[in-house]
């Protein structure tokens, strides 16, 4: 099977998993990483567009913040997936490998894994969680899980650990402190510190209009 008949039946498969997924965790999100991953794949030349690709598709195929916190299932299920058409083993390892250390975890988790390609769908990812769509992914998911959108009474709560983070129900306004404006410094390649840095910006004029509003300043 080609490269591009293997990313076809991916895109399908994803396609379907994903049919009913919450808003910011569905394929569009991934359409938005995988193309972000190639754009980003083009300056990394030893970057392998086999693994990047299938690697962007399947990083939250099963995204643990919807399976009770379990972190297997992700990488159990592009395992399978990747069998069923014949993907070789130590492509489907690679894979499993991005899966489990791509995500943010509340800043604190260390990465037992490392290669050019987490590198790269890593920043795609981590741009798609900031700038414009990022604020509106925020707010989705604040919604789905019914928290609050802003408490002044609630403080942000920096430097949690893993755990913590994932059992974290504060107001939607602190993730941008707890998450996305730490991620610009967390870029791994230099088209992502670009991108990054543009969205950024482009949060940080979001909350001052946002707390202007808010405290009944014209």
């Amino acid at each position: 099977m080609s490269n591009s008949e293997t990313i076809d039946k991916t895109i399908n498969f994803v396609k379907e998993t994903l049919k009913n997924a919450e808003g910011g965790h569905d394929w569009f999100h991934i359409e938005r990483v995988f193309n972000t991953s190639l754009f980003i794949a083009k300056d990394e030349k030893q970057a392998d567009p086999l693994v990047v690709g299938l690697g962007a598709l399947l990083h939250d195929i099963a995204d643990s913040k919807f399976h009770n916190g379990d972190e297997s299932v992700g990488p159990k299920m592009a395992e399978t997936f990747l069998k069923s058409i014949d993907v070789d083993h130590s492509t489907i390892e690679h894979i499993k490998n991005i899966i489990e250390n791509i995500s943010f975890k509340g800043g604190n988790f260390e990465q037992k894994f490392k290669s050019i390609e987490l590198d790269i769908i890593q920043d795609a990812d981590r741009l798609d969680a900031i700038g414009a769509i990022g604020i509106a992914r925020c707010f989705n998911y604040g919604g789905f899980k019914n928290r609050k959108l802003y408490d002044p009474e609630i403080p942000p709560k920096m430097n949690m650990s893993k755990e913590e983070y994932k059992k974290s129900d504060s107001p939607t306004i602190n993730h941008f402190y707890e998450k996305l404006f730490l991620l610009k410094d967390r870029m791994n390649t230099e088209t992502g510190e670009k991108l990054a840095a543009e969205r950024h910006q482009f949060m940080e004029t979001f909350l001052e209009q946002f707390y202007r509003e808010i405290s009944g300043r014209a």
